[in-house]
């Protein structure tokens, strides 16, 4: 707005008090002659009407006046300056925009980082967080960015390089990291103290792209396998290693980017909770009804159920045994103490109504990879059992964000392969020398339709 329009609108209101004024003492002056004539005049009630008529229009006139003004809309100014703000809108709206995360180390000096700040923000990138890590030698800066798409990842590599960053890395972000360190650092404990299971799960989501190593502390055949690591853990440029509660080793190895002291102190934290906590399983328990009626229950295990799983390796045939474990049958029960630790993975249990453990799902971590085995012992074969467990074990591993879930078979093993169809999920085939292995994509799996009451499966060939 010029000056000259503020000095015009600042003067209306005065020439506006200035008439009403003016318009009063007229009013005082037509009511003192008013009465003097009704006073000494003999139509004084006519008068008197007419006066009112008078008042009452003069009354509405002003009232309409008023109103008419205080409605009007304020002059527009032709300048810049709404123009400029509908053209921000549009812009800000219009433009495609992608999330990046991004590490880079700059110079521990002032004015590094409001170097690197200011690039970024002449090339419109927005930064929506930043975290420090200190290091002898400079300051690791991990931003979350929102950059223009037509921004490509070289330019922007380049753009930082060219504010001092060196060693920069960058890698595509999504939703899931708009929430800051604090608030996500509380939601990885929270997963860990409720499910020694969350573990390895936590430390990926926490760190990336990486690959967790658990060591159990002996073999299947008692010797040593796990080598000692001082209690306060072992920090390297791409490998951590810490003493895994369960007796073993732990290490994390990511070789696309080095652990800083920062991930290093982090990983500790959510290690030692999970040491002291102990192992530990969601008590939730899902009772299905199979086709001929009977109930069964659905539960996580734990190596608490190691003395119920041998006695349901005992009750199943070489075949069954020799369907699952792929190597000599009387090896299968060395297996069980590793299948069923939580640190290796999770399990799922059925239960007949007198409480005879009768199937057992696993889903383990392998590395960056997720396996999923199943036995059925012979007797509940065919009933539908084995198809629930794997939906329920891929639906698991699509909530804790894994890609890919394959299983191992022989290539034989046709009631593997049908529940494996029957997920309705995009599979890949490939077969060696007799070994089939399957592995589906679970991104978009359904929520589980089972929830905490007595509900009908389908048997074996797709009927309830």
């Amino acid at each position: 707005m010029t000056e000259a329009s503020s000095a015009r609108s600042a003067r209306r209101p005065q020439r506006r008090h200035v008439l009403e004024l003016a318009a009063l003492c007229t009013a005082v002056a037509v009511a003192d002659a008013l009465a003097h004539t009704l006073t000494h005049g003999p139509s004084g009630p006519v008068l008197l009407c007419a006066a009112a008529v008078a008042v009452l229009a003069t009354a509405g006139f002003h009232l309409w006046w008023s109103r008419r003004h205080e409605d009007a809309p304020p002059p527009t100014d032709t300048g810049a300056t709404a123009p400029a703000s509908a053209d921000r809108a549009r812009g800000a709206g219009g433009q495609e925009t992608v999330l990046w995360r991004m590490r880079t180390t700059v110079r521990d000096q002032p004015g590094s980082l409001a170097a690197l700040c200011t690039a970024l923000g002449a090339r419109r990138v927005d930064i929506l967080s930043l975290q420090t890590h200190p290091l002898s030698d400079g300051t690791v800066d991990e931003f979350l960015l929102r950059a223009p798409g037509a921004l490509t990842p070289d330019e922007l590599t380049r753009t930082v390089a060219g504010a001092g960053g060196r060693r920069s890395w960058l890698e595509r972000a999504d939703a899931h990291d708009l929430v800051d360190a604090p608030t996500r650092m509380l939601g990885l404990a929270t997963r860990t103290a409720l499910d020694s299971a969350e573990l390895p799960l936590a430390l990926r989501q926490l760190l990336g792209r990486c690959t967790i190593h658990s060591v159990p502390a002996r073999s299947l055949l008692g010797r040593p396998l796990a080598e000692p690591v001082p209690t306060e853990g072992v920090l390297e440029e791409h490998r951590m290693k810490f003493r895994d509660p369960s007796g073993g080793s732990l290490t994390i190895e990511r070789p696309q980017l080095p652990f800083t002291p920062t991930e290093f102190a982090r990983v500790r934290a959510l290690v030692d909770l999970d040491a002291r906590l102990g192992q530990r399983v969601p008590p939730r328990r899902d009772v299905l009804t199979l086709p001929e009626g009977n109930e069964i229950t659905v539960r996580r295990a734990d190596t608490s159920d190691l003395a119920a799983a041998r006695e349901m390796h005992d009750r199943c045939s070489s075949k069954t045994l020799a369907l699952r474990y792929h190597g000599p049958v009387g090896d299968a029960d060395r297996y069980l103490g590793h299948l069923l630790s939580p640190r290796f993975g999770r399990t799922l249990a059925v239960e007949t109504a007198s409480g005879r453990l009768v199937a057992l799902g696993h889903l383990l971590w392998d590395g960056d990879e997720t396996e999923v085995a199943l036995l059925v012992e012979d007797a509940w074969q065919q009933r539908g059992i084995g198809a629930e467990l794997l939906r329920r074990l891929v639906t698991m591993a699509a909530e804790t964000g894994c890609e890919s879930v394959y299983a191992i078979t022989q290539a034989s093993n046709t009631g593997m392969v049908a529940a494996m169809r029957g997920l309705g999920l995009p599979l890949d085939y490939q077969i060696e020398e007799g070994t089939l292995v399957i592995t589906a994509r679970p991104t978009g799996l359904p929520a589980p339709r089972v929830a905490q009451e007595s509900v009908s499966i389908p048997d074996g060939s797709g009927r309830r």
